[in-house]
Order: structure tokens, then sequence, then C-alpha cells
């Protein structure tokens, strides 16, 4: 790839998690989350050269955010504050089910996002990115952020910049009909679908992962990893297809796992791997994150990664 001040800048909401440390107590870990900001956290420490886009509240959460990127290298360039709104919050308890998700998001600051602020202070990190990560959530969270989700896709594409998706479905903050559709849009956008089943077999009802990949490669997407959770990842460039397996390990929270593997799997193709060497990797580091609780403390260096491997 051509020479760029960054490898990956991701686009999106960035929240202040609360997570149960032991099902039906009331005791929670502080820690971080939002989908993209998880991702690029992982970028970072895979290596890569990091930014991310997105408004905070003029809270003590915004700032503690602030400082957790500047301690993990990522630019805030171009991150806003705004006095006047929120930043979001998340909790996560586990269960029998698996662990669940409420939030506290409505007004955020995230979700004011527009198209001209995207112009005014965040053009042109999207324009020195190798890569630039969305997902559903960056879609979801308003209207507004959904046109400036699309705007700074666009822009990438004009620049040079290489999109990436995550679908990561949300069904609590929009209707199915409108994910759907917008999901199709995006993945029309961009370079690099990385979709789950789960979320897929959701938002249209299919189930076989050669299918969903097919699906993909049909609405534009160059490059499809498809996540299959404990099968692994379904990789595809449009000319050759192959599965990877997962690595087994023990289970402690699955919160942030998927991005993770996308920060980890954005880095790699960034630096260079093909998209198959890319997933091995971020299968590893997935593996690794879902060892510890939260969405970013346990996100691995590439050190653990290797060792892994």
């Amino acid at each position: 790839m051509q020479a760029r001040k960054f490898d990956v800048v991701a686009l999106g909401e960035a929240m202040v998690e609360f997570n149960q440390t032991q099902a039906g107590q009331p005791n929670y870990l502080q820690g971080f989350g939002g989908d993209t900001s998880n991702a690029v956290i992982a970028a970072a420490r895979a290596g890569a050269s990091t930014a991310y886009l997105t408004r905070l509240g003029g809270d003590t959460f915004g700032q503690s955010l602030m400082a957790l990127w500047a301690a993990e290298n990522v630019s805030t360039s171009a991150v806003q504050q705004d006095a006047e709104a929120s930043t979001g919050l998340y909790f996560v308890t586990h269960g029998k089910n698996g662990h669940e998700f409420s939030y506290l998001r409505a007004g955020s600051a995230a979700s004011r996002m527009t198209p001209a602020w995207l112009q005014a202070g965040a053009a042109d990190a999207v324009r020195q990115a190798k890569v630039l990560h969305v997902s559903g959530i960056s879609l979801a969270i308003s209207a507004s952020a959904c046109d400036t989700a699309f705007a700074a896709m666009k822009l990438a594409k004009e620049s040079g910049t290489l999109v990436s998706f995550d679908s990561n479905l949300r069904l609590k903050l929009w209707p199915l009909d409108r994910a759907l559709a917008c999901t199709r849009h995006a993945v029309s956008l961009c370079d690099i679908f990385l979709p789950s089943l789960e979320d897929i077999t959701t938002l249209n009802g299919m189930t076989d992962p050669d299918g969903v990949v097919d699906w993909g490669h049909t609405l534009g997407a160059k490059t499809v990893v498809l996540k299959l959770g404990g099968d692994g990842a379904l990789v595809s460039d449009g000319t050759r297809r192959e599965r990877v397996p997962v690595h087994r390990v023990k289970l402690v929270d699955a919160t942030g796992a998927g991005d993770c593997f996308c920060g980890n799997l954005l880095a790699r193709i960034a630096q260079g791997d093909t998209v198959f060497d890319a997933t091995r990797y971020a299968n590893a580091a997935a593996a690794l994150t879902v060892q510890g609780y939260g969405a970013v403390a346990p996100l691995p260096r590439p050190e653990q990664v290797r060792a892994l491997l």
C-alpha cells in the first residue's frame, strides 16, 4: 500500500463500560468499549498507526476515553468534545445465556455527528489512512451518524483508502428493515466486509456460510471474512476461499472478541499480510482476548499472539 500517515482509522461511538464480574452480584469492573474504538485500540496494540473519529461528551467519561486513547497511541486529532451532550455508557451482565448488554446512549455526543462535522474536522484523517473501519453500530446510533459514516466511506473510496465494514447488528438500536437496507448499502461501499453468520442470518435469513460470502461479493465487497464463532472464519478474496479454524481456549468473557478480531486483521492487512494470513493472526488474537474481562483490558500484544501461533 502507498505511504499514509495512518494504517487504520475508525469511525463510530466509544463508550464507558461497566462489566459484571460475577453473575447475580452487583459488582462491576469499569472499563471501556464501543466496537470501533475497541477495534482501533486492538489495531494499535498490533503495531498499527491509528486514529479514532468520534464525538464525546464534555464530561469525566469523555476525558477518561481521551486519556485511554493517548495511552494506547491512538490519535485523537479528529475527536470533538461536546459540552452539551453526554458520553455513552453500557453495562454487561453475565448469565446462563451468555453476556447481555444494557445501554445508556440515547442523545450521546457521538450520535450527534454529522457529515459537516466530518468535513470540518475528520476528513483529513480519512484521506491519510490506509484503511477506514466502520460498523453497523456506526450506522445505527442515529440518522445523522449513518449519513456521516456513508460520507466517510465515499470519501475513503475517492481517496484510495480501503473501506472495512463490520455488520455488528444491534436491533435494540434500529428496526430490522432499516438495518438490512443500510447494511446492503454499506457493503456496496466497502472493500473488506466483516460479517458474522449470526448477523446475516438475522438480517436476511441466510444460514449457509458460502452463500453469505457470495452475497457479500455480489453486493460489491472485494474481500469477505465471515466470522463463524467457535467454527472459525470463512475467508474469500473473490478467487480463493479458505476456512480458518479457531484456537480452543477457556472462555471467560467474549465482550469485544469480534472487535479484537477486526482490529488485528486490519492492522495486519495494512502492514502487508494477505487476508488469509491476517485472519489466522486475528483468530489467535481473539482467542487471547476472551480469556480476560472487558473489551479493552485483555486485548493482546504481538508477542502474545506470535507465541500462540
